[in-house]
């Protein structure tokens, strides 16, 4: 199709994925005037229109929603390409995107970042937070390389590599610290503290202490770890916290933490992206230093306990 370019591609899948024209034009460094030519001029090649205007959002037509479909694979070709380009150049340099789950991202991300800066001094790495699913969403989409989660994924596209385990522990009000610990399965009698909903350390707790979703309408939530171990302090209840966490959310607040009796739960944090991906090689090298990152603050916590 004369005239078809990357950048009408790459505006219409921005303005798909955000379905606001001003937003689209800020995340793609444009005007919104200069956006919605783009756009024009993309629906006039096709001879028919990609979006329904008006309201406050946009809404994709039918040709519009399939051909989304078909631009975002071209784009995740096109970016294989590159990252094709890049693998045959020796050492990893340019741009990685790192997607990074809350409950790891405080405690692990800076010494990781260290780390590929120093071994890698052309890489840009450009870190992002964010719940398991968003991540897996962006990296199906390639608009992230990696991401840093907890596993299993069970995605078929994906590429997982585990790193290492960790314990959950108890973090109870310091008042409690004298009393016996509970075993995971006596805690769904006690008041619990756990993340909001879409973080899979919430649905892991949840497991630990035998509590269905149906019965969690007496659970307390908070949106971070520092909000549920501060709730514990002020004597709220009591929360579990994976262990890479203790040193940083405990510290400055009122309470005990004590390793669970009898089995103790762990999760298994590990690092997944596109088996499509060129840089697989450079990947599995990344992983190896994100599980050095994990088993050497393991050894600290080890050492202070």
């Amino acid at each position: 199709m004369n005239g078809l370019t990357m950048k009408h591609l790459r505006y219409f899948d921005a303005l798909a994925r955000i379905g606001h024209f001003g937003r689209a034009a800020e995340s793609c460094a444009i005007s919104q005037p200069a956006l919605s030519v783009q756009i024009r001029e993309l629906e006039e090649l096709l001879g028919a229109p990609l979006v329904e205007r008006g309201g406050r959002r946009i809404r994709l037509t039918g040709l519009g929603e399939e051909f989304v479909g078909r631009t975002r694979a071209i784009l995740r070709a096109v970016d294989e390409l590159a990252d094709l380009g890049r693998a045959a150049h020796g050492p990893l340099a340019g741009r990685l995107r790192l997607g990074i789950i809350p409950t790891v991202a405080p405690y692990l991300l800076p010494t990781i970042i260290k780390s590929l800066t120093r071994l890698y001094p052309g890489l840009d790495p450009r870190p992002r937070e964010a719940i398991t699913q968003r991540l897996i969403e962006d990296l199906a989409e390639a608009k992230l390389d990696i991401a840093i989660v907890a596993l299993p994924i069970s995605e078929p596209a994906l590429e997982e590599i585990p790193l290492f385990d960790e314990e959950f522990v108890l973090v109870r009000p310091l008042e409690d610290a004298g009393k016996p610990v509970p075993s995971s399965e006596r805690l769904h009698e006690m008041r619990l503290l756990l993340l909001e909903e879409g973080h899979c350390f919430r649905d892991q707790a949840l497991s630990v202490c035998n509590i269905t979703t149906a019965s969690t309408r007496d659970v307390m939530e908070g949106s971070s770890l520092s909000t549920l171990v501060q709730m514990v302090g002020a004597g709220i209840g009591v929360t579990l916290i994976p262990e890479m966490a203790i040193e940083t959310e405990t510290r400055s607040s009122s309470v005990c933490v004590s390793r669970l009796a009898g089995h103790r739960p762990t999760r298994t944090i590990g690092m997944v992206w596109r088996k499509t991906n060129p840089l697989s090689t450079q990947f599995a090298r990344i992983a190896d230093i994100v599980r050095e990152a994990g088993l050497s603050r393991q050894k600290q916590m080890d050492d202070a306990a």
